[in-house]
C-alpha cells in the first residue's frame, strides 16, 4: 500500500526514526482541507506505544479535516542545515503515515494530555494536572495511530555520521 523509498540506501532504521519522534517536540501536520487544497500546520506532539498524540480545540480547521478524512502524515525534520560551498543541506526527517482519531473517553484524553505535558514539562506534573482540569471544557485531544514510518538521511548527513565513527 505505501510506496517504497526511492532512494533507499538513505532510508533511516525503524528505530533511528523512533529516535527522532521521540527527541523532537514539532511535527507538520498534513491534513486533507478544504475544497481539496491540502492543510499542513505544525502540531507539538508526544510519541507514545506507536502513537502520536496532539492537544487542540474542538473546533476548528483541523477538527473538521480529521472529521471528513482520518488519514493524515506527520513530517518531522530532526536535522536541516545548509551546506552552502556543496549546495546541498545535511538533513533527516521522518514521516509517519497514520489515521488520526479524535478522543472522545475522559480517561484517554487525560492520558494523551499528560502525555504530551510530560514530554514538554515533566519536571511540572502538578502543573499538568492543574492545566488539564483549566482547559478541560475546551480540551480536545487527537491520536495518530502509525500505519507506516519511513526516514531519510540525505547524503552530506550520512557522509558526516560515517566520519564520526
Amino acid at each position: 500500500m505505501f510506496r517504497a523509498m526511492r532512494r533507499y540506501k538513505q532510508q533511516l532504521s525503524q528505530a533511528e526514526c523512533i529516535e527522532i519522534l521521540q527527541r523532537n517536540p514539532t511535527g507538520v501536520l498534513a491534513l486533507s482541507g478544504d475544497d481539496g487544497y491540502p492543510y499542513a500546520l505544525p502540531v507539538n506532539f508526544a510519541w507514545k506505544d506507536g502513537k502520536i498524540l496532539f492537544h487542540c480545540a474542538k473546533v476548528g480547521h483541523k477538527i473538521d479535516a480529521i472529521k471528513r478524512n482520518e488519514k493524515v502524515s506527520v513530517c518531522v525534520v530532526d536535522a536541516d542545515e545548509v551546506v552552502a560551498e556543496k549546495l546541498t543541506t545535511a538533513y533527516r526527517s521522518v514521516i509517519v503515515f497514520g489515521r488520526a482519531r479524535i478522543l472522545t473517553d475522559d480517561e484517554e484524553i487525560k492520558e494523551s494530555a499528560r502525555a504530551v505535558g510530560r514530554k514538554f514539562s515533566g519536571d511540572y506534573p502538578a502543573q499538568i494536572e492543574d492545566e488539564i482540569v483549566k482547559y478541560w471544557d475546551g480540551l480536545c485531544c487527537v491520536e495518530i495511530t502509525a500505519e507506516h514510518i519511513t526516514g531519510k538521511e540525505g547524503k552530506e548527513m550520512q557522509r558526516r555520521r560515517s566520519e564520526m565513527k
